[in-house]
């Protein structure tokens, strides 16, 4: 090794600690700074490693926009001056497609970094780094790691967060049943789930459900009945019912059981909810559920839909005291899981006409040929369903989405699936099975 080659190795070695260095720094300042200091201690902090101008944007809750976060966020429902439109533009595309883009491929002075919470997208930052190198590109992506961290980690105390994601009033039904849904996207590397709902600001009765406990997944989806704020209220107790239930370690009937019991008490039978209540080994496949009056669960297995068959109890509330049927399926490799309400399938445009479960299941289908991350898949499916129906939805609209590989994904074919940058060329995923 020549002197030149000590001389390159030492100054990687200082520019690797001085890396490292500015992260923990960077984690150190975050503990006692509000969301609203965030931008500007990630700017500081990533300055000394050479990335400059840094910016954070979040997506609204539509998906539709990124608006930067600052000090001084403007009121909910009034656009941000410098938002950027997620359709037709290199930070959009970043977004969709969880990839680190150059902002101009002709002189790369500026980059789009996807911004992603596990596998639950956020927004993008935007980095000055003239002439990036593969380091400095892997630096880039763990500062978004971190940054994602520190935005969520503020975000349940930050009113500014709220009214940022925001572009219109919300209802307070909506604000209820938002608070307590988990994230949107979650994968393993045993199964991806993702999740969407519309209409987002004025959802009443519809919430949706997942959680994991070793090798077992649960999931559920509720539509309660009406579209004012005891809907919300319904669907939040119903809800909350289950997972109390589940914690205490009651099996799904025990569950159908109590939640009928707790809007039976609640509102005299007055008001009631359908819903699905289902576990998926996540080793094996095997799907069990039970049906409270609500539509079947589908199965997309390569270009054919499988709705599977079991015979629904009554909605909980209704105080009938019915016998609830355990149903069971087993899952192909590949299989997409799909979990929905009725305002999916069944909403009509003004020509009388339903979106209907053959153009809802043709559509994930050709998409998933596209090799979209799911996120981004669901992400087109509610947009479309708004644009068939002239951005009118007369009943909540939620799908729940679960896929299974059957075998392990690799690192890279869970990042490429839920939308997270890889941090070094891989290949491409493979082909999903069924």
């Amino acid at each position: 090794m020549t002197a030149h080659d000590k001389a390159d190795d030492s100054g990687s070695d200082r520019l690797a600690a001085a890396r490292a260095a500015m992260l923990g720094a960077l984690l150190s300042a975050s503990h006692t700074s509000t969301l609203e200091q965030i931008p500007d201690l990630v700017a500081e902090h990533a300055a000394q490693v050479g990335l400059q101008e840094v910016r954070i944007y979040l997506a609204d809750l539509q998906q539709e926009v990124l608006s930067p976060l600052s000090g001084a966020p403007t009121p909910a429902g009034v656009g941000e001056r410098d938002e950027i439109g997620i359709e037709g533009t290199v930070a959009g595309r970043a977004f969709q497609h969880g990839r680190i883009l150059p902002a101009s491929v002709r002189d790369p002075r500026q980059w789009w970094v996807p911004l992603v919470d596990g596998t639950d997208r956020l927004g993008v930052l935007r980095i000055g780094a003239p002439g990036a190198d593969a380091e400095t590109l892997l630096d880039m992506e763990r500062l978004a790691g971190l940054v994602a961290l520190l935005v969520v980690s503020k975000r349940p105390l930050s009113d500014t967060y709220a009214k940022l994601v925001r572009r219109r009033r919300m209802s307070v039904s909506a604000e209820m049943e938002w608070r307590i849904m988990p994230q949107r996207t979650f994968a393993t590397d045993r199964l991806v789930i993702s999740a969407v709902m519309e209409p987002a600001y004025e959802v009443s009765g519809d919430v949706y459900d997942y959680a994991l406990e070793a090798d077992v997944a649960h999931l559920a989806i509720f539509d309660a009945m009406g579209h004012d704020t005891a809907a919300g209220l319904t669907a939040s107790l119903a809800l909350t019912t289950l997972r109390n239930s589940r914690h205490l370690g009651e099996g799904l009937v025990r569950a159908a059981v109590r939640i009928d019991e707790a809007l039976t008490e609640q509102f005299g039978g007055e008001r009631f909810a359908t819903g699905l209540l289902a576990t998926l080994d996540v080793g094996s496949g095997k799907l069990v559920w039970v049906n409270c009056g609500h539509h079947p669960p589908v199965i997309v297995r390569t270009r054919a839909t499988i709705e599977l068959d079991c015979p629904p109890g009554p909605p909980a509330g209704t105080g009938l005291h019915l016998p609830v049927t355990v149903c069971d399926a087993q899952l192909q490799p590949g299989d997409r899981l799909l979990l929905y309400t009725d305002g999916i399938t069944e909403a009509r445009n003004r020509h009388d006409d339903e979106f209907g479960m053959e153009r809802f299941t043709d559509f994930l289908i050709r998409h998933q040929a596209d090799e979209l991350p799911v996120p981004e898949t669901l992400r087109r499916l509610i947009h479309h369903h708004l644009e068939y129906h002239e951005q009118r939805l007369r009943d909540d609209a939620t799908v729940l989405l679960v896929e299974w590989p059957g075998t392990p994904y690799t690192r890279a074919e869970a990042e490429a699936l839920t939308g997270v940058p890889v941090e070094a060329p891989t290949p491409p995923p493979r082909a999903r099975r069924g």
